[in-house]
């Protein structure tokens, strides 16, 4: 005789209601019965259509559910979206306390989340937080208060790794990431010209895609160097760039934005202006302070040294060495 079997169904919210497994759709049209407990579960109106009717049942505690669905066994229950909570410790104390009259349990995945389904969640918080009833503050923002935010969470995340803080890493990735999020929430309210956040996605899909022709199309290239040059090229051609300068954002730090310059020239083999004087001008003025600078971002540059993470390290260093100097630690 075969044993009376209870196979606990999960889906995700994440994909679409009807896409599920071989083996989940063997198991939902050979079975019995087909019980659920939350009568708004998104895969009822697509088992439905194909012609498998769950039963409702009553959603009380985690273990008079449990009791319930091995009571009725052989039976498939259908996960709730919030994965019953409770559900399987209560299954797993019963298969203990009554070893031998509990039916075989097994957990068969419907559906599975692929890579990146948890960003179709931000999506969905995102535009609760921006619809009527959300939050009051996040829907009074626009793309130029959240200016500030922007650059405030970009440079905590440099921080988190120029600091090796990987705990800090995840959590200022999920900073930045919000607000490519909250900015693409709000341009989907442009009056007339409106892009959501799959627009931003699927325009840096087909710009990675056109600058890697080495790896999506049939061209060679031999080391990062090359795919460098190329990457370059193909820019150029497709901002129309009459310079060699054009597209390096004026916004920058000061240190950070003559070192983008000096790379752009470089890259470029671009020598009609000679490099600023290395040496330490006689009179310290603003003007020759910044020739300085330039040039040792210039020199930097060439001894493949990064000036704006140098100098930050640079910094760090001193305030430390300040902060012991006052008996303080950190």
């Amino acid at each position: 005789m075969e044993t009376p079997k209870l196979i606990l169904l999960t889906t995700t919210h994440r994909i679409a209601p009807g896409l599920l497994s071989w083996p989940a759709w063997e198991a939902l049209r050979s079975a019995g019965r087909v019980l659920a407990a939350d009568p708004s579960h998104p895969q009822l109106p697509a088992l439905r259509q194909a012609g498998v009717e769950a039963e409702i049942v009553e959603r009380a505690s985690a273990p008079a559910l449990a009791r319930l669905l091995v009571e009725a066994s052989p039976v498939v229950f259908l996960g709730s979206p919030d994965g019953d909570p409770g559900l399987t410790d209560a299954l797993a104390r019963l298969a203990v306390e009554e070893a031998g009259a509990v039916p075989e349990i097994e957990l068969l995945p419907g559906s599975y989340d692929l890579p990146g389904a948890r960003l179709l969640d931000l999506a969905s918080v995102m535009d609760r937080l921006r619809s009527p009833g959300g939050c009051p503050w996040d829907a009074e923002q626009t793309h130029e208060t959240l200016v500030k935010y922007l650059v405030e969470e970009a440079f905590e995340l440099v921080e988190a790794i120029e600091e090796g803080d990987r705990a800090t890493l995840r959590e200022e990735l999920g900073d930045v990431l919000l607000q490519v999020f909250f900015h693409s929430r709000i341009a989907e309210e442009h009056p007339d010209d409106p892009f959501s956040v799959d627009d931003v996605a699927g325009d840096i899909v087909e710009k990675l895609m056109y600058r890697h022709p080495h790896v999506f199309g049939d061209v060679r290239a031999e080391g990062s160097a090359q795919v460098e040059a190329n990457w370059e090229e193909l820019k150029a051609a497709e901002k129309q760039r009459d310079s060699v300068l054009d597209g390096v954002p004026a916004g920058l730090p000061a240190l950070a934005y003559a070192a983008k310059l000096v790379s752009r020239v470089r890259r470029a083999g671009f020598t009609a202006v000679p490099d600023a004087p290395y040496e330490l001008p006689g009179e310290l003025t603003a003007d020759s302070a910044g020739e300085l600078l330039l040039a040792v971002a210039q020199r930097g540059h060439d001894a493949g040294i990064d000036v704006d993470a140098a100098l930050r390290a640079a910094a760090r260093r001193y305030r430390a060495a300040v902060r012991a100097a006052e008996g303080l630690s950190g």
